[in-house]
């Protein structure tokens, strides 16, 4: 089967997006697939080509490990602000466009969304070579760019919203990454039998306990304390405020056991880092750099506990933030301060506690639970990864997805190429298969977290 996949990121890029589209993709060519990947040129956060790359008008083309990524020309721009995002993300939806003419016809299309005109260069696309379209939903946008303030013209939020509902409307099939997300289309425009959930989930031998890095804790002077860290976008919607105000208390109440470790990048690093040098809280509060993949299991095996955060709106219940499974399968304890099924998650599991979002004071509270209690911790650790082995295991949901693509493509597994290794089988699935329908005529500041 031949698979065409629209991402806006893609490694060596390491927010969620990237990490899920590239962990779905070289699955499925090990499982005997073509999968080719139209992206950008990594820049991400910060709207700088990455060493070794070119944001040229002519293509790249590069093998990574043997999915064919196809890299366009876009306007770039940091992930902050609004105008120059959005000539980025609308010369994305042109560029990519007009790459996919250039490449031979595929069986199924996937696009990932947001950035909502990554979503639209898939119905574009879709379109033009006249085959089925499974739409993947991260995020709800617009509404997430307005709950966090970066987008007001209502004006321009309307426009958005018809672009979203037409979206939806031109998929043959919607992948959610969260019932929440699921429960919020299904509300705009209905389409419940063509929307599957298929959530996100983790490499379980690239995420597995270790022993403390001690090169990274001696770095950051994070060496005889209790160390609960943050990694992630640095971003609006994740109101990492709440790290200051708890630093202040537990500074107050002599606790200096205990610092944080905002390891990452994004619109709010800035403000934040110089916000704590005021206040006077370098010895609470450490900015660690964004840091390649590969560093993120050392650094989460050096942490006591991981915060996992999003300010407190209504819409940030759908969201189902990656980092979760992560942090589950080095069994590291969590402090949940997200609602809806994240909190679900990890209550069920037994992976953590959870805190009021934007509450300092509730988050003092659990982070002194786990710190003077370290046994109670690791209890806590150790459920998780039996919980996030059970359930999140990345093979199992990469080989559900590419049976949903086999039904809608109307591609039978018989016709992988030989000697092509066969997915892994799926005892459990992650949700009732939706009833696909027949074709049909084609219809005429960031949050995301997945």
């Amino acid at each position: 089967m031949k698979i065409l996949f629209f991402s806006h990121y893609f490694p060596p890029e390491v927010n969620a997006p990237a990490t899920r589209t590239y962990e779905h993709c070289v699955r499925w060519v090990r499982a005997g697939h073509d999968v080719t990947v139209v992206t950008c040129a990594p820049n991400c956060p910060n709207g700088v080509v990455y060493p070794g790359y070119k944001n040229g008008v002519r293509r790249q083309i590069e093998d990574v490990d043997g999915i064919r990524v196809v890299r366009v020309w876009t306007y770039m721009a940091p992930n902050a602000g609004t105008v120059r995002r959005v000539l980025n993300y609308v010369s994305f939806l042109a560029t990519a466009t007009l790459a996919s003419l250039r490449l031979s016809r595929p069986d199924v299309i996937v696009a990932t969304s947001p950035q909502l005109f990554c979503g639209w260069a898939g119905v574009l696309a879709s379109w033009l070579k006249r085959v089925p379209l499974v739409l993947e939903i991260r995020d709800i946008w617009p509404e997430s760019i307005e709950a966090v303030g970066a987008l007001r013209n209502r004006l321009l939020l309307r426009l958005l919203e018809r672009m979203e509902r037409r979206m939806y409307r031109s998929a043959r099939h919607i992948v959610a990454v969260g019932r929440g997300y699921r429960d919020n289309i299904v509300s705009k425009v209905g389409l419940g039998d063509r929307i599957s959930v298929i959530t996100n989930g983790v490499d379980l031998e690239f995420f597995k306990p270790a022993e403390p890095d001690v090169r990274f804790l001696h770095m950051w002077d994070l060496e005889d304390r209790f160390v609960c860290s943050y990694i992630g976008t640095i971003g609006m919607a994740h109101g990492l405020e709440v790290v200051l105000d708890a630093a202040k208390i537990l500074k107050q109440k002599k606790r200096r056991d205990i610092c944080f470790a905002l390891v990452g990048d994004g619109a709010s690093r800035q403000r934040l880092r110089e916000q704590a040098k005021q206040a006077d809280l370098t010895d609470m509060v450490v900015f660690v750099d964004r840091q390649p993949k590969e560093e993120i299991p050392p650094i989460l095996a050096s942490s006591d506990a991981c915060l996992i955060h999003l300010k407190k709106c209504e819409l940030f219940g759908t969201v189902l933030p990656s980092k979760i499974f992560e942090t589950m399968a080095m069994e590291r304890p969590i402090i949940i301060g997200v609602r809806g099924e994240a909190r679900d998650i990890v209550v069920e599991a037994g992976a953590g506690l959870e805190m009021e979002p934007d509450s300092a004071s509730s988050l003092v509270e659990a982070i002194k639970t786990l710190a003077d209690d370290p046994g109670f911790a690791a209890q806590h650790g150790r459920a998780a990864r039996t919980y996030v082995a059970k359930h999140y295991n990345r093979d199992l949901l990469a080989a559900e997805y590419l049976d949903l693509l086999h039904r809608v493509a109307g591609v039978a597994d018989s016709e992988a190429p030989a000697g092509a290794t066969p997915p892994p089988s799926v005892e459990q699935p992650i949700e009732a298969k939706a009833v696909l329908p027949k074709a049909e005529p084609e219809a005429v500041a960031e949050t995301e977290e997945g």
